[in-house]
This record gives C-alpha cells, structure tokens and sequence, in this order.
C-alpha cells in the first residue's frame, strides 16, 4: 500500500483489511488472465467495479445504487451508456448479502453468493441446501392432500414430503393414513381396469381406454410371453418350440424314422420277412428247374425277376435310421433302378408270352424275333432310361438332408428332401409308364392259351402295382413327417408283394401242393 493510499484511508475514516484487499487483486489478476486468452471468451472483455460496503443503514444502498443507475440521486434512469454490468458479488455477511439482494431483484441482476463456490452448505434460515453433480439444486416438497369432504372444505393437509436428502427407499415419505380417497374413506381402494394376465398370455391395449385397461389374448403356437414380457409374443427359434403354459421355449428332441421305433421295427419285420421268402421261392426254383412248369416260363427272366424283387425289399432299409447324404441318394436312386428291372422284366415276360403264341401261327417274323431273343433286350434299355433320369436328377438337384419342425410337436423331424419333385416324379412316372405297358399288353394277351395261365398272373400283378402306386401319391402329398416316409416304404413294399405274390404263388402252389400237374403228363391230361 503506497502513501497515496493511506491518505485516502486516512480521509474517509475507513479501515481497509488487508485479507480483503488480497482478494480483490487476486480477481484483477484473474480477469486480467481470462482477458489476454483469446480462446476462452470471443469477443468479450470482462470488467469489474468495486464499491465500499457500509455496515450501517442508508449508506448500505449508497454504493449498489451507484452501481445500478450511474448516482444514487436518479434510480431507474442508467446514466451508464458505454458499459454495464451482468452480476454482483455481493458484501461479506448474509445479512448485508440479503439487503442488497432484495434490491438487486427488483431490477432482476443474479447475485453470486460466496457460498456457492460449495455443493452442500447451510442457507441463512438454516435450511440444509445441497447441489448435485450438475450444480443443480435438490429440490425439497411437501406432499399436499385436499381434503373436500364434506363438500366444499378444500382444506390442504401435509401428508407427507419428498426430501433429495433422505436414504433412497425412504423416497417419498408418505403417511397413508392421512391421505383421504374420493371414497370418503383413509382406506386405500383397490383400483383395477382388467386382471393381470397369466403366462402364456399377451396384453391387448384396448382401444380408447386407459393404460391399464386391457385384453388378455393367448399367444399363437410356438409364441410364448413370459413375466418380463407381457405386451407382445416371442416366437421360439426353430430348433425350439413353446411348452403347453406357452411362458418358455425348450429345445425340440431329434427325431426320425428309426430302426428302434415300433413303426420302423415293424416295416423292417415286413421287408426281411418277404426278402427271406423271395430267396426261399428262388431256392424252390433252383431245385425244381427241371420241371415243366419251370421249363416253360422262362426261367432267366423268373430268376432275373426274384434277384430284383429281394433288392426292392431290401432297398426299403435305406429309408429306416438316421438319415445322411449318401443314403438320402441311395433310396431314390436304388428304388427307381431296381424296380425298373422288375417291372421291365414282367414287360419281358408279357412280350415273350404274346410273341411264343404269335410265333406259331403263320409267317416267320414272329419265330425270329422270338428265337433272336429280341425281348431280352427290353430289361437294359428301359433300365438305362431310368439311370439317365437318375443321372440328370442327381447333376441337377440331388436329393439332401433336411428338418422338419412344424410335423411333431416338441420334435425336429430329419428326414431326406428329394431335392426336386419334379425329377421325382419322373422317375416314378417312368416306372407307372412301364406297369401300365405291361398291363395293357399282359390283359390283352389273358385269353391265349397258356398252359400255366401265366398272361393272367402277369395282369393282375401289374393291376395291384399301379394301384399301389396311385394309392400313394394322394397319401403322399398329404402327409408330413415320419409318416410319410413310412407311406412310401409301405408303397415299396406292397407293390413288391404284389409282384411276388400274383406271379410265383400259384406256380409255388403247383410245386407244393399240386406236383402232379408240374410234369408233361399231367399238363397233356389237363389239356384233354
């Protein structure tokens, strides 16, 4: 403090504190600081007055008066034209502070109180204040009830308070008690729109209702809706399904036609059961190939016709157990080869009964066709037909393993995919091309005289075949699951039967019951 200084101290009679006067050089330096730095304010240059505060009555408004309107002598008329200030850091003491503030906002200026440099601090009513992260003040707020009854007394009672410094279960604090409902009546009332809906069951808003009004809807199938989620379904993934309360999703059990199940031991009964009796009528042949009846039906197409129908049996395997790949390939491809050796072997046969009864009559062009062995070449060609159409089906669209969820319930289906229908049923239309060929030459050849009615047998073989055939197809289509590979076993199977029976019963019949007719003697007494 210079000379100049004290002098001035000396005339006005003021004392200065030294701790005030360090205070006030320490905020000329900082605005000073914050002023050279360009970055912190553009465009803007920060100013500060400072006035002596009096602690005593009319000079207390001496100083803030000056500072508003430029002289105490004039109030609200600014003299103050080139500058003007934006806030105030207002006197040492609450009370001076207070004074001054409630001049202060007549005129609306923000007065900084020292105390707000802190979060937590106690105001002068001795009213805990706390600020939060923000700097923004935790309001504290009495919880009113207007109590109207009877009628017209609207009387505010505190029935509790919400205070930001009070433990956060305690948030707000209520006395219940207090609180009187339309009702007439402290009671709490129970109020509800609709029920809360079980598991398994969504809300439905209804429409132009409350929140809380709602309907209860079931979820659709293999949708659940839990506890935590009532307003709308979850549909399970694929490899799961939604058990029967439809409030969770559990994962589905693999399932094919398997060796083990009842239906695949029974099929599997079913084809080595017939595999076993094909053998044993190709072993009766072997035995008995000297006889007539052997003699006289051919007997390289009777042996070519059992080997295939032992394959068609056994060929039905390949669509029991766990399905892969290569037996995904194997079925179709085995079953549409095998059966067209059979079925174009009875074609063979038909062809050589019509042609052995055309050859004698007059003329040489059936003898040579018949004795060049001309017929015989029906089983390769036709065969190599349904190979190309298995080839072109395989290079295409191959058959593959694929699941079936939507069959069984809680079960994932595997079970081989043809891959294209379409080549499916050109396969299986070649086959019913081949039968119905059989059956047309086979009837009209039933009234030749065959010494073993063999044109008939061939008939009706071909009749139960085609029928087993157009029986599945419908069947097929409508079916889903294991069931419809057990469907086209079975068609295996039964029209495999059907040859096997129409054709080598009644020779089998001859042989075993009837063996005076299977010789050259008991056909001539027959014929007579």
């Amino acid at each position: 403090m210079n000379s100049t200084e004290e002098s001035a101290v000396r005339k006005t009679g003021v004392q200065l504190i030294l701790k005030d006067y360090q205070l006030v050089l320490a905020l000329a330096f900082a605005i000073e600081q914050i002023n050279k730095n360009p970055s912190l304010l553009h465009n803007l240059t920060l100013g500060f007055d400072i006035y002596d505060v009096q602690f005593r009555g009319w000079p207390l408004f001496l100083n803030p008066f000056i500072w508003l309107f430029g002289k105490y002598e004039s109030p609200n008329y600014s003299c103050m034209r080139d500058r003007r200030s934006i806030a105030v850091l207002t006197g040492p003491s609450a009370i001076i502070s207070d004074q001054i503030g409630t001049l202060l906002g007549i005129y609306r200026y923000p007065q900084l109180h020292p105390l707000l440099k802190s979060i937590q601090f106690q105001n002068p009513s001795g009213d805990q204040v706390i600020f939060d992260e923000k700097k923004k003040l935790e309001s504290e707020y009495d919880i009113m009830n207007i109590w109207n009854f009877p009628e017209g007394l609207e009387l505010a009672v505190k029935v509790g308070m919400f205070s930001p410094y009070a433990p956060h279960v305690n948030q707000p604090s209520l006395s219940e008690n207090m609180v009187e409902w339309a009702i007439e009546s402290t009671e709490i009332p129970h109020s509800v729109c609709s029920e809360s809906c079980d598991p398994g069951i969504r809300k439905s808003p209804q429409e132009g209702m409350a929140a809380c009004c709602f309907d209860c809807t079931p979820c659709p199938e293999n949708e659940i809706a839990n506890g935590t989620i009532k307003e709308y379904c979850v549909r399970c993934e694929d490899h799961q399904y939604a058990n029967t309360q439809r409030n969770q999703c559990l994962l589905r059990v693999a399932s094919f036609l398997a060796f083990g199940d009842p239906l695949g031991i029974a099929l599997a009964c079913i084809a080595l059961c017939f595999s076993m009796l094909t053998v044993a009528v190709f072993g009766m042949f072997l035995k008995h190939q000297d006889t007539a009846i052997f003699k006289a039906n051919t007997w390289a197409l009777s042996y070519n016709l059992l080997i295939s129908l032992i394959f068609c049996f056994l060929c039905s395997l390949l669509f029991l157990g766990g399905p892969n790949t290569v037996t995904c390939i194997l079925q179709q491809i085995t079953f549409g080869v095998v059966f067209t050796v059979a079925v174009s072997t009875v074609l063979t046969k038909t062809v050589t009964v019509v042609l052995s009864f055309k050859a004698t009559s007059p003329g040489r062009r059936m003898s040579w066709l018949l004795a060049s062995g001309a017929p015989n070449f029906i089983i390769p060609i036709c065969t190599l037909i349904q190979a190309t159409l298995c080839g072109l089906w395989l290079g295409t669209s191959p058959p593959f393993v694929d699941t079936d969820v939507h069959s069984e319930h809680g079960q994932v289906i595997i079970l081989c995919n043809k891959g294209s229908l379409t080549a499916f049923y050109c396969v299986l239309g070649y086959l019913g091309f081949l039968a119905l060929t059989s059956f047309t030459v086979a009837f009209l050849a039933r009234n030749l005289p065959d010494t073993f009615n063999e044109a008939k047998f061939l008939t009706f073989s071909m009749l139960v075949f085609c029928s087993v055939w157009l029986t599945f197809l419908p069947f097929y289509h409508s079916a889903k699951g294991k069931v419809m590979v057990a469907e086209e076993v079975f068609s295996i199977l039964a029209s495999g039967a059907g040859l096997l029976g129409c054709i080598f019963a009644p020779k089998c019949d001859i042989i075993l019951v009837m063996p005076n007719k299977n010789s050259l003697h008991g056909f001539r007494d027959e014929k007579h």
